[in-house]
């Protein structure tokens, strides 16, 4: 992870303490995850989470994406369940961050997806946006079309280091988005970044979704772009027809498409791709001092971003009327 913060034993305890979740047992740090601090905590009571935020995640957002775990609960979505304290805290500190804990989910992420796996992922997508309708708190999605020229402001002199001619395949993408960027979609809390680490399966069936630190409100059916560019892509760079298929019919058994969304899908997927391009290639030139990972590839999307940019209908990402 690109941050890492070393909690010592007793602070930990004494954290812990103020939670009715027994005596701590053994705890760990959990190597994977790029934006905050995970610790598996396993105590006389169960297994949980412990999270430190770190700064990438601003303080002032954590009510929105807590709030939304716990009214996610609720509404029968399986997700991490912020675990309150004795003083009906979801949130306190630890370490000098903002921290929680929450409950452990069964399951494994998957690296390498099947149809079905991108089925069951599609219905599950619906289902959160279903049950997110009611919620009743607020957040704009700072990565969205707004940010993308800001986003690649801060790269724009160095991106040609990374692949010759990548500045103006960015900047060609900006200004059609700019131009063709659809404004009037259904809209609601979506999920933001629903990649496969993020999606925990027992077998073929979905157990539960992880890691709601981009969620915020947007465009239904963007959600479904993002995760046709996290899923559908083989490691060669190839777009799985059935594997799209397999993941809109069943984001549609659970909510069915408008047919401005259907018609406005090669775009949103244009734009689900550009804005991985960027933040990835900001990490890219950017490495902290003493990262332990390192950064995702931002190629991976500039080659995805030029497959979407050859798309013009719906059905060549497999969506069958």
């Amino acid at each position: 992870m690109a941050v890492y913060t070393e909690v010592p034993e007793d602070a930990l305890l004494a954290f812990v303490g103020a939670y009715d979740i027994g005596e701590v047992l053994s705890f760990k740090g959990i190597a994977e995850g790029v934006e905050n601090t995970n610790y598996f905590l396993h105590t006389s009571a169960g297994s949980y989470i412990l999270t430190l935020y770190e700064k990438r995640v601003r303080e002032d957002d954590l009510p929105f994406f807590l709030g939304l775990m716990e009214h996610l609960s609720t509404r029968g979505i399986v997700c991490p369940l912020p675990v309150r304290d004795r003083a009906g805290r979801a949130l306190s500190r630890l370490a000098g961050r903002p921290a929680m804990i929450a409950t452990f989910l069964d399951g494994l992420s998957i690296r390498r997806p099947s149809a079905r796996h991108c089925g069951a992922l599609g219905t599950a997508l619906a289902q959160l946006h279903e049950a997110g309708r009611d919620f009743g708190m607020r957040r704009e999605n700072a990565l969205s079309l707004p940010a993308w020229a800001p986003l690649y402001a801060q790269a724009h002199g160095r991106a040609d280091e990374v692949s010759r001619g990548l500045s103006g395949r960015i900047e060609a993408a900006l200004d059609a988005l700019a131009r063709d960027w659809p404004r009037d979609l259904p809209e609601g809390v979506i999920h933001a970044d629903l990649f496969t680490d993020n999606v925990f399966f027992i077998g073929e069936r979905v157990s539960g979704l992880i890691d709601f630190y981009f969620a915020c409100n947007d465009r239904l059916a963007y959600d479904l772009a993002i995760c046709l560019n996290a899923w559908c892509f083989e490691p060669d760079g190839s777009y799985n027809v059935t594997k799209g298929r397999a993941l809109i019919a069943g984001y549609a058994r659970a909510r069915p498409l408008e047919r401005a969304e259907i018609e406005a899908l090669p775009v949103l997927a244009r734009g689900a791709a550009l804005r991985f391009l960027l933040t990835r290639l900001v990490d890219w030139l950017n490495v902290p001092p003493g990262a332990l990972v390192r950064p995702k590839d931002p190629l991976e999307y500039d080659r995805k971003l030029a497959f979407h940019m050859g798309v013009a209908r719906a059905s060549d990402y497999g969506y069958d009327t």
